[in-house]
């Protein structure tokens, strides 16, 4: 079987960011405004008043300190609450295009790639910003690889999923070197007015390059030894925005068309989930958990991270075993988990190994067991 590597990561990180404080001070902000307007209801009993926030019930919640957003004065805006991106004309890049190109370049200076030595492009992440033409295919046309492309949305394990994909088409031979890309814009599809899940997401967009042991060139690459993947039912987890909510106009607004879930509920089903994944795939692959040197997890929650290395180390992890990001970055739904490793493994040293592990809506779950090149 071929061994297949990666060979390079890249990332992307907006030039806006916003504190808990001034995310807080705008949901206040909002909930004056809205408490004012509906007194009279809110007397009544018919509307349910709203409940202001503070930047420590964030942190004590989440970990999360601040967030990189492509837009953060619309965010902002307590009469608008959402960012501002403005439409482009389609023969202009996209968004996620735009994003993406920046990550790649990163990546592919780490690999020491061109653009013409990718024959496959996999975009893999939470939302794509249209249905068609493919955002992959848009962005092969953009940095100008051959071969082929293609969308995959697994939600937040979109990325171990994705890095699955690329491993299998390399071992069968329908590619040879895949750029793996995970543009997030999280901000567009949050309730920023919710307190309870309006601190949650960041914007972001990650870049992975795998090939074979036979074609890499940088020292520093990561063999992938290992992939496992489980997916479950769960609607603890949903958001329902999608091109038939145009048949039935009483949900065009409603809150379900945008990211919700049932946090406590996710917790407490998610964590020995992910933990029993990650122990038996070790397992799998005759390895211990004594034997690894660095977990880099889905950035969704600091406390969910703690527990889950805590169960497969069976002791606390240090903050070097299992590093955080979300702490400037938040959730960044498939690319915290690529941030983590792009930005913690300098320090490894060759024969280390490692397990790249996301997790989230579906319930969706992804491991890849690494090893560092020696």
């Amino acid at each position: 079987m071929k061994k297949v590597l990666i060979s390079g990561t890249g990332l992307f990180t907006p030039s806006e960011s916003i504190s808990n404080e001034e995310l807080v001070e705008s949901l206040n902000a909002y909930v004056e405004l809205f408490n004012a307007r509906n007194a009279e209801a809110i007397e009544r009993g018919e509307v349910q008043a709203l409940k202001g926030s503070t930047p420590e019930f964030i942190e004590k919640a989440s970990g999360i300190q601040s967030r990189f957003v492509l837009n953060k004065s619309g965010i902002l805006d307590p009469e608008r609450m959402y960012p501002f991106i403005a439409e482009r004309g389609d023969d202009e890049p996209s968004m996620q295009c735009e994003m993406a190109v920046k990550a790649i370049a990163g990546a592919l200076e780490q690999s020491g790639k061109t653009a013409a030595d990718i024959d496959m492009i996999i975009v893999a992440c939470s939302n794509m910003q249209r249905p068609y033409p493919a955002m992959s295919i848009e962005i092969q046309n953009a940095i100008g690889a051959k071969g082929f492309a293609f969308d995959m949305n697994v939600a937040c394990s979109s990325a171990t999923f994705g890095l699955q994909t690329a491993a299998d088409a390399i071992r069968s031979g329908s590619a040879k070197c895949v750029l793996m890309v995970n543009p997030e814009i999280c901000s567009g599809h949050l309730e920023w007015r919710d307190r309870d899940c309006h601190f949650i997401f960041g914007d972001v967009c990650t870049a992975v390059i795998l090939e074979t042991a036979d074609t890499c060139t940088n020292p520093e690459a990561w063999e992938i030894v290992g992939t496992k993947l489980q997916t479950q039912f769960s609607n603890n987890i949903r958001n329902n925005f999608g091109f038939l909510n145009r048949c039935d106009e009483s949900g065009v607004g409603q809150r379900d068309k945008l990211f919700r879930q049932e946090g406590r509920k996710v917790f407490k089903e998610v964590c020995p989930m992910v933990a029993e994944q990650i122990t038996r795939h070790l397992g799998e692959l005759n390895l211990e958990a004594a034997q690894l040197k660095r977990m880099w997890l889905h950035q969704a929650n600091s406390s969910m991270n703690a527990l889950i290395a805590r169960r497969v180390l069976d002791r606390d992890p240090t903050i070097e075993e299992a590093p955080i990001i979300l702490d400037r970055y938040a959730n960044t739904s498939s690319a915290g988990s690529i941030i983590a490793f792009h930005l913690h493994r300098d320090n490894l040293a060759g024969g280390d190994v490692g397990v790249i592990c996301s997790f989230g809506a579906g319930y969706s779950i992804g491991s890849v067991i690494v090893r560092k090149a020696s």
